[in-house]
């Protein structure tokens, strides 16, 4: 469940901020950063005295709460410790946050005012206020929406980032975005960790339809399964066999800027459960399959993010979504159906599905004339063998694009990691009996998988995010993570840039 955190921006002195807490860095070996001297001199060297006594010793991510600061308006001061300012790059900069909204959340105040952001906390002070709504917001999310007795909810509400000097445009714009991003990254984790009785194909046909009743830039159509047959969606509706809950093909279209533009399509996997079908999974951890549709979430949640910019951009959002159930209707292995494209597809493994749904997806969405497809689909096992839970995999039939999904995932720190897409792999997909087989064996199984979406997506530039690893959280901190919202608004958000100063990519 999102939680209603409100942030904003400002010009201000310390000490004259009336407030439940006011957070200040300080590096290691004792010397404070600017807004910190300014607290110190006001309440006559209370922090230096801390310091000089070893109650504070600037050591990266330390943190010391002090109460009723002498001459200054708050209620509260945090000294949070920045390190060596040598060494403050991202990944130190992402434990800074954490430990002090951790800090944060730990008290009764509703409102704080942080100097974190021309304190040295990152050499970028956009990135930084971008990763502190973050991770403020994640850590007042809660996952919580059907229990009978909801999780106490944060007592933070209110977060103002305060600079000494007035904030630039671009730091403005920067904290709307990552507002915007965070409330998209909820909607995903909110989805995602729904249960396959509740988030139906039905219910997230109801979900985009409400985003198009939230922004007049977003419209929804949804075709049922008649219509889907009538287009020849032969490979889709072969894996909605087996279920009783209807197929969905799902389209949001936003429109930010003049529809002759060629629009950017998202294509989001959306199986809300997957037991395998007749290829049926082992009963383990079965029920982490209702994050089959974290690709389709993800989608929802990028339109979102973008709507709620008001990017200048068009985007479609494309979802095929559906079950994937036995039954006495069931696709069976070695059963060949007839993909939109007109490919022939032996299926020999129905747990292999979502590329089954994918590539009928991917034919249609030539009807939009796109300008790039990228496809989002917690895909394949393999790809988390190959990268953990770290990074997406990563595969494009063109390498500018390639490295600018890879660029704004680093810009988001929402990584993705490319990988081959060469055509030695395409035999591997080889059938005595069809034009192709949906699996190429264990070996290369993510590689695989993505050539046999690239027999689908020959007419336009393409990408592909397998999400298998990153997509949700298993163990004690089980959840969706709202990746790759990140990564994809980034990406849109550096394209809508480019539009705009007459750069192609």
């Amino acid at each position: 469940m999102e939680s209603k955190l409100e942030f904003s921006i400002k010009q201000g002195a310390p000490d004259k901020q009336r407030c439940a807490c006011v957070v200040v860095g300080v590096f290691e070996g004792g010397k404070l950063s600017g807004a910190a001297k300014i607290l110190d001199t006001a309440s006559q060297h209370v922090l230096s005295d801390l310091i000089a006594r070893g109650d504070m010793s600037g050591k990266i991510a330390s943190t010391l709460m002090l109460h009723n600061v002498s001459n200054t308006a708050c209620e509260r001061v945090l000294l949070v410790g920045l390190g060596k300012l040598s060494d403050l790059d991202n990944k130190a900069s992402l434990k800074i946050l954490r430990s002090t909204f951790a800090a944060l959340n730990a008290t009764p105040a509703k409102d704080a005012i942080l100097y974190l952001v021309d304190e040295g906390v990152g050499k970028d002070a956009s990135w930084v206020i971008q990763q502190a709504v973050l991770t403020a917001s994640e850590q007042a999310f809660r996952a919580d929406g059907l229990k009978s007795k909801p999780s106490k909810a944060a007592i933070l509400k209110r977060i103002t980032f305060a600079t000494l000097t007035a904030p630039s445009a671009a730091l403005k714009t920067s904290l709307n975005q990552a507002t915007a991003i965070a409330h998209g990254m909820a909607l995903t984790k909110t989805l995602g960790n729904l249960p396959g009785n509740v988030c139906t194909p039905t219910y997230l046909a109801t979900q985009a339809r409400a985003l198009a009743k939230l922004h007049k830039t977003i419209k929804t159509t949804v075709l049922e399964e008649k219509e889907m047959k009538s287009l020849g969606m032969g490979s889709l509706l072969s894996v909605a066999r087996g279920s009783e809950e209807p197929a969905k093909l799902i389209t949001l279209a936003y429109h930010g800027t003049d529809k002759k533009q060629k629009p950017i399509v998202l294509v989001g996997k959306g199986i809300t459960f997957d037991t395998g079908g007749i290829s049926l999974k082992p009963g383990a951890d079965m029920d982490e399959m209702k994050y089959d549709m974290c690709g389709a979430a993800s989608v929802l949640g990028t339109i979102q993010a973008i709507a709620e910019m008001g990017l200048k951009l068009n985007v479609i959002g494309v979802i095929p979504s559906c079950d994937n159930m036995p039954s006495g209707s069931a696709t069976k292995p070695g059963d060949i159906v007839t993909s939109m494209a007109g490919l022939t597809i032996e299926i020999l493994n129905t747990d292999a599905e979502g590329r089954l749904i994918l590539c009928d997806a991917l034919t249609y969405s030539k009807k939009f004339n796109p300008d790039t497809v990228i496809d989002i689909a917690t895909l394949t096992g393999a790809c988390v063998i190959a990268l953990g839970h770290v990074a997406s995999g990563l595969f494009s039939n063109e390498d500018q694009l390639a490295k600018d999904l890879l660029a704004a995932g680093e810009q988001a720190h929402d990584r993705a990691w490319q990988l081959p897409l060469w055509d030695d792999y395409q035999p591997l997909l080889d059938s005595n009996f069809a034009d192709m087989q949906n699996i190429g064996g264990r070996a290369g199984g993510t590689i695989t998988a993505a050539c046999f979406l690239s027999r689908f997506t020959k007419d336009y530039r393409w990408a592909h995010l397998d999400i298998a690893g990153t997509a949700w959280k298993s163990g004690k901190e089980k959840g969706a993570t709202g990746r790759p919202v990140p990564l994809l608004t980034q990406y849109l958000i550096n394209r809508a840039s480019n539009n705009q100063t007459g750069i192609n990519k």
